[in-house]
């Protein structure tokens, strides 16, 4: 590669894979580093990206198809330090049936392409905590091994570090200039709070960053909601504090919950104000998906107070309609977790020694050596 490009010099430089809108690059952001590329195959989602990072080349389109050498030749550096990203997870979820046999489990060979390609320090790879019980687990830690990193594995739990939301996500770190550590929590539940962790604070709750928006939506900045029918809204004034479809009169529950008296107590569910919120997923403005609806109004919650209960900026720009925004917003990662993993990250680099930091040499081999790591 050519040696003429600005360097960012006195920040690392990260790649952001399956970026969707870019959680993981706005938290990173926010904790040091430089974002300089980022690879997502959804058109708006790389809108999103392109809007709020003018100077980052964004390749938009099947992550198979990328050719490493053109794709090097077009970023504003001449150097990779870090590389995160979030291969799609349907295929481990739980809510997705584990399926085995889905093809975005294997997108985790195009991820340690690009690894094995541009050789970063650091790599983080996040998804449902169910990847670190399957097959494909051993072979990403064994391919990170064989390219000389020291692999470990965690999962965290969004509201420890400052994220409304109780929100799982398993950390994958691979690091070959130390031993890469997970960040410690910032935020306990309050009755876990002692003299031992006393640096920490309670748990952010829904209050705590939706609480000063208008209880009618205005449209300002997203902050917009469905415009609910007469039965719907009669529903919706069904659900007290915390409640559910369970309180429902039944003259207004639908036919299939009545038959069926059992099943999660999180279907047509109430927020607390005083708690952080489920899993926030991209049909959050359907309550009949989740535990949706606004703790006091009766209406689900609108795309900015889903935005805000994932800890995205309302500087942030989001394109595309509202349901291709709602699915950015459902499948981001919580920038308010990425950036507390990123301050951790960054102490790597700040200790690394001139003897690590040897000249960069991206790699050309094929993607063919790679899928030969998934044998022992």
């Amino acid at each position: 590669m050519k040696k003429n490009k600005k360097t960012h010099s006195n920040k690392p430089v990260l790649i952001d894979l399956f970026a969707g809108a870019g959680g993981l690059s706005i938290g990173f952001e926010q904790a040091g580093f430089k974002l300089v590329a980022a690879t997502d195959w959804d058109h708006w989602s790389c809108e999103t990206l392109r809007a709020n990072h003018r100077n980052v080349f964004v390749a938009e389109g099947d992550i198979n198809e990328v050719d490493l050498n053109d794709f090097a030749g077009k970023l504003s550096a001449d150097e990779v330090d870090l590389i995160v990203g979030g291969p799609p997870c349907q295929g481990f979820s739980a809510l997705g049936k584990r399926l085995k046999s889905d093809p975005r489990n294997q997108l985790w060979q195009q991820y340690m392409r690009f690894v094995e390609y541009f050789n970063p320090k650091v790599f983080l790879m996040e998804n449902v905590p169910e990847l670190l019980k399957s097959e494909e687990y051993v072979q990403i830690k064994r391919a990170a091994e064989k390219l000389g990193y020291q692999v470990r594995e965690k999962i965290l739990f969004a509201p420890d570090y400052g994220v409304p939301q109780k929100r799982r996500r398993a950390i994958i770190l691979g690091s070959r200039i130390g031993e890469p550590k997970f960040p410690k929590p910032t935020h306990l539940l309050p009755g876990q709070l002692t003299l031992d962790n006393y640096r920490c604070v309670p748990w952010k709750s829904v209050r705590d960053v939706i609480g000063d928006l208008p209880l009618e939506p205005d449209g300002n900045n997203w902050h917009v909601g469905r415009n609910p029918t007469e039965k719907s809204l009669k529903r919706y004034k069904s659900v007290p504090p915390g409640g559910n479809r369970f309180n429902l009169p039944q003259d207004l529950m639908p036919d299939c919950w009545k038959r069926k008296k059992t099943g999660s107590t999180d279907v047509f569910g109430r927020l607390e104000w005083d708690k952080p919120s489920l899993t926030i997923r991209t049909e959050f403005f359907k309550p009949e998906k989740g535990r949706y609806l606004h703790p006091e109004a009766h209406r689900p919650i609108t795309i900015r107070e889903a935005a805000r209960l994932q800890t995205i900026p309302d500087s942030y720009v989001l394109k595309g309609s509202h349901l291709e925004v709602a699915k950015q917003i459902g499948n981001a990662v919580p920038c308010e977790l990425a950036r507390n993993i990123g301050e951790e990250l960054l102490k790597l680099f700040s200790t690394d020694s001139d003897s690590i930091k040897e000249k960069r040499i991206y790699r050309s081999t094929g993607f063919e050596r790679l899928l030969a790591y998934q044998q022992p």
